[in-house]
């Protein structure tokens, strides 16, 4: 085994037991009469369970997890693989940008109105910036209370630990609203699924792999959703669950899909030599589809440049209601010949490369358009020790997404058009 396959291992087993260790401190739920969550023993019994996750960008689904899931459909996933016989139903009201203040004007329509028998609160990372401690204990206190009223059981979160480089969130101030969620969920008597220590003790142990947990300095990728739908999942049920092995997503292109089956035309952003073979690939299932492609000619100067053009061409162009032209579908192709400096700077490229090529999410579980990846071993053949480690750096920061990726195996001879074209195929899968 190479060093650095040991490095990788060795380091993955530092998170898990890192992880594992915050976690151990969660215990089932207890309600204000000190006995376990309604919740857990309707989970068991196989009953209704209703839950809203309610909080801002990090509950919402965005593109920082790849714009299709976050951490409240994994809990239901996780829920499930605990209890399968469970009937789960789990409702995501996340919103970008919101704070405490924001969150009380809508309870009613998201949240109360659904009637849930739990309600999972996560709010801080906006309060901060907009709100004074005091403001934020008191709405906190009063979304508890509400959504008691409405006769559902509640649990907080503490949003994940961050960066130093973001000037209107200084650490040391979101530990103070960190330290008002812990007291409110001990004067209200409630569970407090403390994923700021969680993310914190991963970050002094090994800042690399908290950055592997990251979209951005602010929002965790879909690793980091891992772990709050894990935790999440323990601190209701008393036991713990992996999400290491999520499944997959089908159809892997939905809007893409809705448009060939609706015969509207396609509208295609390509990086070469995908460009040429899209077309065809998505007219071996649907003969008839109009596809309007759009050559990215990557930059072949370095990552970084890449990155730029992928910033200046990306979603928040769109974020305004702007009359743009939206793509249905994004084919990155980063070529091997794009370096970084470093590693570190090769996956920080890498993955804001697929950030800006991502739609914003404005919709929970409904991407504006589509995005898929082509490892450079797929067009450009081979599997030299060279190849395998771009293809493997490149992984690394695609495993934060939940999108497509396609790579060469070894031993697979098939041309790279045969091989994107029966990839494609099995994406508009239903």
């Amino acid at each position: 085994m190479s060093s650095g396959r040991m490095k990788k291992i060795t380091g993955i087993l530092l998170l898990c037991g890192l992880y594992l260790g915050a976690c151990a401190q969660l215990s089932v739920a207890p309600t204000d009469d000190g006995v376990p969550l309604r919740v857990s023993a309707k989970l068991a019994g196989g009953q209704p369970v209703k839950i809203v996750c309610f909080g801002d960008s990090i509950t919402g689904v965005y593109y920082h997890t790849g714009g299709r899931r976050s951490w409240c459909d994994l809990l239901e996933i996780a829920l499930t693989r605990i209890f399968p016989e469970a009937q789960i139903e789990v409702i995501n009201a996340g919103v970008s940008g919101h704070d405490t203040d924001a969150a009380l004007k809508r309870m009613e329509s998201d949240v109360l109105r659904h009637a849930p028998d739990l309600v999972v609160v996560m709010f801080g990372m906006n309060d901060v910036r907009s709100l004074t401690t005091v403001v934020f204990r008191q709405n906190l206190q009063t979304i508890v209370q509400r959504a008691r009223g409405g006769g559902a059981e509640v649990m907080l979160m503490t949003p994940n630990a961050i960066g130093p480089d973001d000037p209107i969130r200084p650490p040391a101030r979101l530990d103070e609203y960190v330290k008002i969620v812990r007291e409110v969920g001990r004067e209200l008597k409630l569970t407090v699924v403390d994923t700021h220590s969680i993310y914190a003790a991963i970050m002094a142990a090994d800042p690399a792999a908290w950055q592997r947990l990251m979209s951005d300095t602010i929002h965790p990728n879909l690793r980091g959703h891992r772990i709050f739908a894990e935790a999440v999942a323990r601190a209701i049920t008393g036991r713990q669950v992996s999400l290491i092995d999520l499944p997959v997503l089908h159809p892997g292109l939905p809007c893409v899909l809705a448009r060939l089956n609706a015969r509207q035309p396609v509208r295609v952003v390509a990086m070469p030599p995908y460009d040429a073979l899209i077309a065809s690939a998505l007219r071996h299932r649907f003969p008839d589809s109009v596809v309007e492609v759009t050559t990215w000619q990557p930059d072949a100067q370095s990552l970084a440049a890449i990155e730029a053009q992928a910033k200046e061409t990306g979603w928040w162009r769109f974020r305004d209601g702007a009359a743009l032209t939206r793509p249905d579908l994004v084919v990155l192709a980063v070529p091997s010949t794009a370096q970084a400096p470093t590693a570190g700077q090769f996956y920080r490229s890498y993955y804001w490369i697929m950030n800006w090529s991502l739609s914003n999410g404005k919709k929970p579980a409904q991407p504006e358009w589509d995005c898929l990846v082509v490892l450079p071993s797929v067009a450009e053949g081979g599997m030299g020790p060279d190849k395998r480690l771009l293809d493997e750096r490149a992984l690394e920061a695609i495993g934060g997404q939940d999108i497509p990726w396609l790579r060469r195996q070894p031993g697979e001879e098939r041309g790279a058009q045969v091989l994107f074209s029966a990839w494609v195929d099995t994406l508009l899968d239903p």
